[in-house]
């Protein structure tokens, strides 16, 4: 459809101009057109500029007030701080010893240690059915490298058809002998997998030992563990012979933290939870093979020497 055009009516009155104007008697004043609107427009810029200005001093005034509280607030609060003093902070340690049970250093070291610590067992051929294992040995291990290396016994593996080990995590595996050293009744084990989170133990020089020290065994006697049990160190460079008498050890770390037959191989921890002895031997007069008070462990230098760690 045909749009009709549109225009814009004139300003001037219809049938009327300036001349037909002075002719006719009458006074005409020029015409400014927009003259008046123009000044209409002015006065609204100026009032909005007032209010600008307006609420630009309101702002800043309240900045400034703001401003004065916070810092008279933050000189209240720096000029009536309380002065710790020590009988404050010690005040402080005997509520929190008082009123929290804290945990024992036995519990702290066998708590460091305790996932570095595995159960050994070993197996060999049954004579009465040669396509059956039967097992020969129980013992305990602790691993010492973050690759799964092993250190234990040599009288827990001697002999042994196979080996399995099973790390704190329930992760059994089986392990195989990397050296030996029967002397120090020390032998080196690498499993064949290892868990992900696996951590070795950190080792402790036995040289800052004293009779007296408090000390615990990790380990599972009887098959039974981890178990940990706390001692003290009771004597220092301790000589043992086997019951058979066919071997001596030497320069031994005596102890009186409960051990028995499945300890062998396990860690002798000082309160710092560092390995400083790996559990040998129990010392028993009778037949009976059961802890009396006293154990023996070797030294964590010898036993590093067998695994070739610098020394410390």
């Amino acid at each position: 459809m045909k749009r009709d055009a549109v225009f814009s009516k004139s300003l001037r009155p219809r049938g009327t101009s300036p001349l037909a104007s002075e002719m006719n008697g009458q006074k005409t004043e020029p015409l400014v057109y927009g003259s008046a609107s123009k000044t209409a427009e002015n006065k609204h810029i100026d009032l909005k500029l007032i209010k600008v200005r307006f609420d630009f001093l309101a702002v800043f005034l309240l900045g400034v007030v703001v401003s004065l509280l916070c810092v008279g607030l933050f000189s209240n609060a720096f000029e009536n701080r309380q002065v710790l003093t020590q009988k404050d902070i010690d005040a402080a340690v005997l509520h929190t010893l008082e009123s929290k049970e804290l945990p024992s250093p036995s519990s702290k070291a066998a708590a460091a240690v305790q996932g570095a610590v595995v159960r050994v067992l070993a197996f060999a051929e049954d004579p009465k059915n040669k396509e059956t294992d039967i097992e020969s040995g129980l013992g305990t291990g602790v691993v010492i490298k973050d690759d799964g290396t092993i250190l234990t016994n040599f009288h827990v593996v001697a002999g042994a058809k196979k080996l399995r080990v099973t790390f704190f995590d329930g992760t059994e595996t089986e392990a195989f002998v990397v050296s030996v050293q029967p002397d120090k009744d020390l032998a080196v084990l690498k499993p064949q997998k290892i868990p992900d989170d696996l951590e070795a133990a950190i080792l402790g020089s036995s040289q800052q030992l004293a009779p007296g020290d408090v000390v615990v065994a990790v380990g599972f006697p009887f098959g039974i563990g981890p178990s940990i049990s706390s001692g003290v160190v009771s004597g220092l460079n301790r000589h043992f012979k086997s019951p058979d008498g066919q071997q001596t050890l030497k320069g031994l770390i005596q102890f009186d933290a409960a051990a028995n037959s499945g300890n062998s191989g396990g860690p002798l921890v000082n309160t710092t939870g560092e390995v400083v002895g790996i559990v040998t031997a129990i010392l028993n007069p009778t037949s009976a093979r059961t802890f009396i008070g006293i154990g023996f462990a070797t030294t964590i230098e010898s036993a590093g020497s067998a695994v070739g760690l610098p020394p410390f």
